[in-house]
């Protein structure tokens, strides 16, 4: 037996941002410096970034010194994130930033020079390219003609700005900000991760989600997710070749069986939960119960997930109840609950009914959606903890005191493990919740 010398949980790696960026939408409600969300006053001479105390912004003057004439100069526009965050990396370097270290390990760190820029990739990618030249044009009002580096510096910045930033996540896991950290750059991809990424504010931590049994952390073992894992392997895939120029060979890209899983189809036979690869014109009956898979109900399945994609797509930025609760309903008995755009509609009723104050239906929602976070997420992931936190938090209200203890308690295990018992979440939100049930609990015995 291995002897483990890092357990699951044990935090590898914690650093401040080179560089980062608030998204501008959150403006009015958080620091520019740390993130925090909080009563914010604005900067008295640009009016545009906000901080939650001065010694945030006295922290943040020797970045900020820079740009405040500008960004004035623009208002009242709203700046792009991404030109804001690339001004902000240009600064950085003019100020001897290319000489910063981000150490990984206590001897190994990375320099802003060791980033990957992927220069080529970008060049032949007719999208990223448009969106570098819109970019430009912003640029120009927010840095000074003779500090903006050479054409070619200016692409290699953007290239290492693109492929190497994390999306900064709130307690919720909804994306804020974003942020280069130097060493944190250093880890690579698996859709089937060993480590996780979450946030303290502005800051990054690493923590382990398996033992690790190396007496020495070999980061070029430890792997994070990049992209959400709720998705089938061709789309995962896609994404990574998009955004990240490579191409996805993990264990788990390797799964035929749960690439057929995530697509699958209901069993006709509503007795019979066996899913249903309705892709495979070979599959003539299932192999449980021997039910016969027509031709008719393979169509019925490319329309449904057909009707599905298209109400999920249009419900990007805001979900309606009454939409998801009718894509469920044409889905029953048509895609099978482990199939991720089942899963994905279920997430956004969920989300919605809990939005329109519909708790017991809001609670039945989440129920269904556990075991197929577990799953796709991992049994130590963010999102499946904050899943049961959640349904936890509304069973609690609605007085099901032993049902909502049962969730806390399955929360609390993998939320220490992904967070801390240092971190908000789980010392300000958790803890006091378990606390609360735990004392009811014993009330009604």
């Amino acid at each position: 037996m291995k002897k483990v010398f890092h357990k699951r949980g044990y935090l590898i790696h914690t650093e401040k941002p080179f560089a980062c960026v608030l998204q501008a939408r959150y403006r009015g409600e958080r620091c520019d410096k740390c993130f925090k969300q909080s009563k914010v006053l604005k900067c008295s001479n640009c009016m545009y970034v906000r901080y939650c105390n001065r010694f945030c912004q006295k922290e943040a003057w020797s970045d900020h010194q820079g740009e405040c004439a500008k960004l004035k100069a623009i208002a009242p526009k709203v700046v792009p994130d991404a030109a804001l965050m690339l001004s902000r990396i240009i600064r950085k370097l003019q100020k001897g930033g290319d000489f910063e270290k981000g150490y990984y390990t206590a001897k190994y760190y990375r320099r802003f020079g060791d980033l990957m820029s992927h220069e080529n990739d970008i060049k032949e990618d007719e999208k990223r390219m448009e969106h570098f030249q819109s970019l430009m044009v912003v640029l120009r009002s927010l840095v000074d003609e003779a500090a903006m580096p050479s054409a070619v510096e200016l692409l290699q910045i953007f290239g290492k700005m693109c492929i190497n930033s994390f999306n900064i996540l709130d307690n919720e896991m909804n994306s804020i900000g974003t942020g280069m950290y130097l060493g944190a750059s250093i880890l690579d991809h698996s859709c089937r991760p060993n480590a996780v990424a979450t946030f303290v504010e502005s800051n990054v931590q690493i923590r382990l989600l398996e033992d690790y049994s190396g007496s020495e952390l070999d980061f070029s073992k430890i792997f994070i997710s990049y992209i959400d894992l709720l998705n089938p392997t061709d789309i995962r895939r896609a994404r990574l070749r998009s955004q990240y120029y490579f191409e996805c060979g993990c264990v788990r890209c390797r799964d035929e069986q749960e690439m057929s899983l995530m697509n699958a189809g209901a069993c006709p036979n509503a007795d019979c939960d066996e899913p249903i690869p309705m892709d495979d014109e070979d599959y003539s009956k299932c192999l449980r119960c021997n039910t016969a898979i027509k031709h008719l109900e393979r169509e019925k399945f490319i329309e449904i997930t057909g009707f599905t994609k298209m109400r999920l797509a249009e419900m990007n930025d805001i979900a309606y109840l009454d939409v998801c609760q009718l894509c469920l309903q044409k889905q029953q008995n048509i895609l099978h609950y482990y199939n991720v755009w089942y899963l994905k509609t279920l997430d956004l009723t969920f989300e919605s009914a809990i939005n329109m104050d519909k708790w017991e239906e809001a609670i039945g929602y989440g129920l269904r959606l556990i075991e197929g976070f577990k799953k796709y997420n991992g049994s130590f992931h963010p999102l499946y903890g904050l899943l049961l936190l959640k349904i936890a938090k509304i069973q609690l209200y609605m007085k099901h005191v032993k049902q909502a203890l049962a969730n806390l308690n399955s929360s609390e295990k993998i939320l220490r493990v992904t967070h801390g018992e240092e971190h908000d979440l789980y010392k300000k939100q958790l803890v006091p919740l378990l606390c609360q049930a735990a004392s009811e609990f014993d009330m009604t015995k």
